[in-house]
């Protein structure tokens, strides 16, 4: 699973022309040779050779078979399809990062095609064994984690799985699901991003990549922020069509496979996979949507003010403030920023950062095709995560690193649980990386040399979190409503364009005039096509990362040991047991003001400060 940053203008400043004269300093690129050293290395031939032969005799083993195995060859089962999972998954991460880094390399796509239809062909015979683990005695299966410890460890997959077995289908049919994916949502998949890596912009008769246009929507001149605005509209107005094509195609094949499936919403089986209540997502959209007058209205209002307009353009949104010094932040400074803020917390913390810098698991630079925005991924607990940034040496770049480090050293402390047990709910996968960006934002702060430095510092994390939290549960709603019509029939590209207007007049407040074109804008957010209904994990994990922060703020002396026993738990608990110690849950609807109120007080300190 690649773990990315918002892909949109409000977190997505990774973009800019490598070619423009910064002086950054060597930017580090992967070495994937802990993976494999080639394509065409003979550990990778012997690795699909062994998946062939080990698939078929697992299913040979255990297929018919698990309805009466015992508690000895179910963990045996369990251990052997472990490894399995781990020898596919690496090979993914391979071929994944490596076309990750050009996506418009016609071999390196190639060669990702390729891998995903093998693996996909040899994972057909162990279709199985979720359907058969489903079919088990509930009795049954609880004597047998009674009678072994070890098989014990695995009832939080066993209960994640079971969670599924009211919406599962036939053998036959999970089986032709399985086979078709690579032809299904995959190929959507894959046109939406080869496409969209392959756009170019005219930004004043200059042909630009979508990277660095994006990057104009933060510029400190104002004119250039409008350029890059029309220029954005006019490529993604041009292109919806097919953007329309693959959002209509991908929504009813969802709503499709969720019919057959009995779920009763669009969103449920994401709140499955992320092991989250319906209840518990419902109130923190309720009580996002319910502050956005204390919170995104508000704090634009107060931006208008900055900038001396009486009404803010969409170009304005992301705009620096007046005064600021735009300082180009060397990778080096970048570093240490980061790794002396997580060090300060802990140096356990900044122990494990300081790997990714040394040994090659961070690609940091701006290159053509290279894929857009910032993700870290973990690839098999084996091995080790690979962190991709685009780095432009903006203070909001070296929040990302913060952020995308903290994805990394979860993924390394997580990994001791193994396969099926390190991966995060998405709800959690964002804890460590927000609250890293917290570290990092208070450590600046705190080093803040004047009341101006504080201002913009104060105002560019309340931005951030409005993004995270504000504009992430708006793109959620934006997705409930799309899939929601979706049902009704076929959406036309100016039906799709109403309803993003809709949610941004709604979350963004009377402020803003929108110009022609920016109805589109919904059109290039990859999580709409990758992963439907992803955007809300971003603002669980920063309402609950706010939470967190006050409890340590309030100076709990073991909070250091129970945050790494948190992270080193990966998926192998449920949140509200994670949550437990800190005195948190997350099912109270006031566990979710708590957070607010974080950013409200921020927004608070920035207007006294007009006074």
């Amino acid at each position: 699973m690649f773990t990315m940053t918002p892909a949109q203008p409000d977190r997505y400043f990774d973009a800019k022309d490598p070619s423009g004269g910064s002086n950054l300093g060597d930017l580090p690129e992967w070495n994937l040779d802990d993976l494999y050293p080639g394509e065409d290395c003979p550990e990778l031939t012997a690795d699909l050779d062994w998946l062939k032969a080990e698939t078929a005799g697992f299913a040979g083993d255990y297929e018919g078979n698990l309805a009466e195995i015992d508690a000895g060859g179910f963990l045996n089962c369990i251990q052997r399809y472990e490894k399995i999972e781990t020898v596919m998954g690496r090979i993914m991460s391979f071929a994944g990062l490596r076309y990750y880094q050009n996506t418009t390399d016609a071999d390196r796509a190639k060669f990702m095609s390729d891998m995903q239809g093998a693996v996909t062909d040899l994972s057909n015979p162990l279709v199985f064994f979720t359907l058969e683990v489903n079919r088990i005695d509930d009795a049954k299966l609880a004597t047998m984690l009674t009678e072994n410890k070890d098989l014990a460890r695995y009832k939080p997959v066993l209960d994640r799985l079971r969670a599924m077995k009211p919406y599962q289908l036939s053998d036959e049919l999970e089986k032709f699901l399985h086979d078709k994916s690579v032809v299904g949502a995959s190929a959507w998949n894959r046109l939406f991003d080869e496409t969209m890596a392959g756009l170019t912009f005219d930004v004043n008769g200059e042909e630009t990549s979508l990277e660095a246009t994006l990057n104009l929507l933060s510029d400190t001149d104002r004119s250039r922020r409008e350029t890059g605005a029309k220029a954005l509209a006019k490529v993604f107005t041009k292109n919806l069509p097919l953007f329309a094509r693959i959002t209509n195609t991908l929504t009813k094949e969802k709503e499709i496979t969720d019919k057959w499936r009995n779920l009763p919403t669009a969103q449920m089986s994401r709140h499955l996979s992320n092991d989250v209540e319906p209840e518990v997502v419902q109130a923190l959209r309720d009580a996002v949507v319910a502050a956005y007058p204390k919170l995104s209205h508000r704090y634009y209002a107060l931006k208008a003010k900055w900038l001396g307009l009486e009404k803010l353009e969409v170009w304005d949104r992301n705009a620096p403030l007046p005064d600021d010094d735009d300082i180009e932040i060397g990778w080096n400074e970048a570093r240490d920023i980061v790794l002396d803020a997580y060090g300060a917390f802990d140096p356990r913390l900044s122990d494990i950062a300081a790997k990714f810098f040394e040994n090659g698991w961070i690609d940091a630079e701006v290159k053509p095709g290279k894929s857009p925005g910032a993700f870290a991924h973990p690839t098999v607990t084996n091995v080790h995560p690979y962190v991709l940034l685009n780095y432009l040496g903006k203070q909001r770049d070296v929040m990302t690193l913060a952020h995308e480090l903290g994805h990394g050293v979860h993924q390394v402390l997580a990994a001791d649980q193994g396969e099926l047990l390190a991966d995060t709910p998405l709800t959690l996968a964002e804890t460590a990386s927000v609250f890293g960006e917290m570290l990092t934002f208070r450590k600046l702060l705190a080093n803040a040399k004047d009341q101006a430095t504080r201002k913009r510092l104060l105002a560019g994390k309340v931005e951030d979190m409005i993004n995270t939290v504000v504009r992430q549960i708006a793109f959620y709603d934006f997705e409930c409503r799309l899939h929601a019509a979706r049902r009704e029939g076929e959406q036309t590209p100016d039906q799709i364009n109403a309803l993003w207007m809709e949610i941004q007049h709604e979350s963004l407040g009377g402020i803003f005039n929108f110009m022609d074109g920016y109805e589109s804008f919904w059109s290039y957010i990859p999580h709409f096509i990758h992963s439907p209904f992803y955007v809300y994990a971003y603002a669980f994990g920063d309402g609950l990362v706010n939470a967190l922060y006050a409890v340590y703020e309030e100076g709990d002396p073991d909070f250091q040991d129970k945050y790494f026993e948190m992270l080193k738990a990966g998926g192998s608990k449920h949140h509200s047991d994670l949550l437990a110690p800190f005195g948190l849950d997350a099912s109270d609807p006031k566990f979710w003001d708590k957070g607010l109120s974080m950013i409200s007080g921020m927004i608070d300190e920035l207007e006294a400060m007009e006074e």
